[in-house]
């Protein structure tokens, strides 16, 4: 079981959107393909598909990649009453080992959603690589999270988290969260996908105390299996998140009440091409 597969749920209804900005930009990438396929890697609950399926018209091949299964299955759920003619694949495997499914495949769009930390960045733009069309495009995009968005009401809310947790950012079951050590524009500026441009789309949200209980569940820094004692038993109650959560919840409603939940953010998709591609 992956550290996501039992939040799945919390995932496909907390986790934000991607922006309707964001979505005519992958669009355009798919502009003059006939028939394209697109390959989603770190797919999560289905976001980026279901997004597309719905703004493009005449998508053939749909292949999902992520490790959880559990995220797959829903996502299964999230695509069915959109698939139509389109062929919808899942690959339970991590993004790095996907290979071409079919003779002859090649995807036309590579995407990449708040998930890129995740993966092994120089390995991820070979494999992509070896399974794309000529003149294909890579999107790797993300808009930080709760915890590095800098707001009274975040910063309250982390405070709490380190309360329960230690100082450091948690990265689920890894121990420790590491700052990346270059900037993904570099890391594809450095594959074959090396002509990177970058588009920036300001997002306001503005949370209820339930929706930011239910996000920190999705989260790899404040997952409920991070709040377990030792020796704790799989399945076995967690009364430490459960505590967690309610002061979390009591603090959350004081700043709903106050200066309010609001997420100021920005949605940066980073398109990459082949340098000779047009």
């Amino acid at each position: 079981m992956t550290l996501f597969a039992s939040v799945a749920a919390d995932y496909a209804r907390y986790r934000p959107g991607i922006p309707d900005e964001a979505v005519r930009l992958l669009a355009e990438t798919l502009d003059g393909c006939d028939r394209p396929a697109l390959l989603d890697l770190g797919s999560g609950t289905g976001r980026v598909p279901a997004a597309l399926l719905l703004t493009v018209p005449g998508i053939a091949r749909v292949d999902l990649v992520d490790q959880d299964s559990g995220m797959l299955r829903i996502a299964a759920e999230q695509l069915g009453p959109l698939r139509g003619q389109t062929a919808v694949v899942f690959h339970a495997i991590p993004a790095e080992t996907f290979s071409a499914p079919v003779d002859g495949y090649g995807a036309d769009l590579v995407t990449c959603a708040r998930s890129f930390h995740w993966l092994d960045r120089p390995t991820t733009p070979r494999m992509a690589d070896r399974v794309t069309s000529p003149t294909a495009t890579v999107a790797v995009m993300g808009d930080g999270s709760l915890w590095t968005y800098k707001a009274h009401w975040t910063a309250a809310l982390k405070a709490l988290i380190r309360s329960y947790l230690g100082d450091g950012r948690r990265a689920g079951t890894t121990g420790g969260y590491a700052e990346p050590s270059s900037r993904y524009e570099d890391d594809l500026a450095e594959s074959a996908f090396d002509k990177v441009t970058e588009h920036r789309f300001p997002v306001r949200r503005t949370w209820t105390p339930d929706q930011v209980i239910g996000y920190l569940r999705s989260t790899s820094f404040a997952h409920p299996t991070l709040f377990d004692e030792p020796g704790a038993s799989p399945g076995q109650a967690r009364p430490r998140h459960a505590r967690f959560e309610r002061e979390a919840h009591v603090l959350l409603e004081e700043y709903a009440h106050g200066e309010g939940l609001v997420e100021d953010a920005v949605f940066t998709v980073l398109l990459a091409r082949r340098g000779g591609a047009v």
